[in-house]
């Protein structure tokens, strides 16, 4: 018996989805034969792949998609999943992306992972392997840096990857809060404002593979347009760090062990 036939009342995957071709089936079925309930955000897809979908939830009940009317983002999109998934009563979520780039055998690790420790977010440190764009990778640490700096040091080990378990009530609060992390913005905000919070990472490695085209690869990163929304991003974060550094540093200094206090 495996772990999709005894559906969980507490954990779901969320799967966002935007124009992912026929990659999207494959990564559904993967996370299915691991884990249930899967849902599936179509975020306004135009490559007919919602239809697919919703004709594979037909004939699975531990399958469930919504669809979208009109392209509103990852963030959004998980959002709205979040929403509903708060409203069933599940306290987690496993969010990973619809393009085969997550590993989905993981899922039960990072699951058991979130079990263990409820109120922690469960963070995939991608492993990367000779398919990684070096652009991609050295673009990335930028990132990590400005998180590292951010969460004064909260122990994010990577703030991109979205391979991530949420405890969902913490996240949808953040998000309703303000009217950011809609977009391509969303995995990185969400790690450093659930930081803030007090919810502790837990980094887990995990692969991350860069798909060709031939593969059935897609990819909608622009470098020019999302790299300037991270800018805008991490300008946002660090006014809100500067007003949060008195707490940030009380909950280091806690932190630390009584002799070097």
């Amino acid at each position: 018996m495996t772990q999709a036939t005894l559906p969980s009342t507490t954990q779901l995957v969320l799967i966002p989805s935007y124009d992912t071709g026929p990659k999207v089936y494959e990564t559904v079925a993967a996370a299915r034969r691991v884990w249930a309930p899967v849902w599936v955000v179509v975020d306004g897809s135009g490559d007919g792949t919602a239809a697919g979908l919703q004709a594979m939830a037909e004939r699975d009940p531990g399958l469930r998609v919504w669809v979208l009317p009109t392209n509103q983002g990852k963030g959004a999109a998980v959002l709205h999943g979040l929403r509903l998934a708060q409203a069933a009563g599940f306290s987690h979520a496993l969010t990973m992306d619809a393009d085969g780039q997550h590993p989905a055998d993981l899922i039960p690790a990072f699951m058991r992972a979130s079990r263990e420790r409820p109120h922690a977010m469960i963070l995939g440190r991608p492993v990367f392997d000779a398919s990684a764009p070096l652009l991609r990778v050295r673009g990335r640490r930028v990132s990590n840096a400005w998180t590292n700096l951010e969460t004064l040091g909260a122990g994010v080990a990577d703030s991109l990857y979205g391979f991530r378990v949420y405890p969902v009530a913490d996240l949808v609060d953040v998000m309703s809060r303000q009217r950011w992390m809609r977009r391509f913005d969303f995995d990185t905000e969400a790690v450093v404002r659930l930081a803030w919070r007090g919810v502790k990472p837990i980094n887990l490695d995990a692969p991350v593979k860069y798909l060709s085209a031939e593969e059935g690869g897609v990819s909608h990163f622009r470098y020019g347009r999302d790299n300037l929304l991270l800018t805008w991003m991490h300008t946002r974060l660090m006014f809100g760090f500067v007003f949060r550094l008195p707490l940030l540093s009380w909950r280091r200094w806690r932190r630390r062990p009584p002799f070097q206090r």
